[in-house]
């Protein structure tokens, strides 16, 4: 994986790729707690930017303990554990119901709402990703 790093050579490219990638990072940081933002496609834009401007940030990315999973087990098409889509699920709708009820306007009401259902539909399609083998 780590390989074919192609690294941009244009210094002004580079750095974009690279702020790019960190605001990713954070993002998907925040999407971990927060789950109206979503966290691994923001965590794949970070690896796709940093594989084009720093080997060092991709590596340090794809290896983290915490966040590396989310983009090396989605990449190689493993797939999502069980416990990542319950999670996922359960927060982002307790989050959107809470919305709902606190906005009063029926477009906004009736965009979480579909943004939900689509996001969950999206994540249920995902393969789910087998446990670890027991020793």
């Amino acid at each position: 994986m780590t390989e074919d790093l192609q690294q941009q050579r244009n210094p002004l490219l580079r750095g974009v790729l690279i702020a790019v990638g960190w605001l990713s990072v954070v993002l998907g940081v925040i999407g971990i707690f927060l789950p109206v933002l979503p966290t691994t496609p923001f965590l794949l834009l970070a690896a796709a930017c940093f594989m084009r401007s720093s080997r060092r940030f991709y590596l340090w990315l794809v290896n983290h303990r915490q966040l590396g999973p989310w983009i090396v087990d989605y990449l190689q098409g493993q797939g999502i554990p069980l416990k990542g889509k319950v999670y996922a699920i359960g927060l982002m709708w307790l989050s959107i119901g809470v919305s709902s009820y606190l906005v009063p306007l029926f477009w906004a009401r009736a965009f979480m709402l579909t943004s939900a259902v689509l996001v969950s539909l999206y994540i249920l399609k995902q393969k789910t990703l087998p446990p670890p083998m027991q020793r």
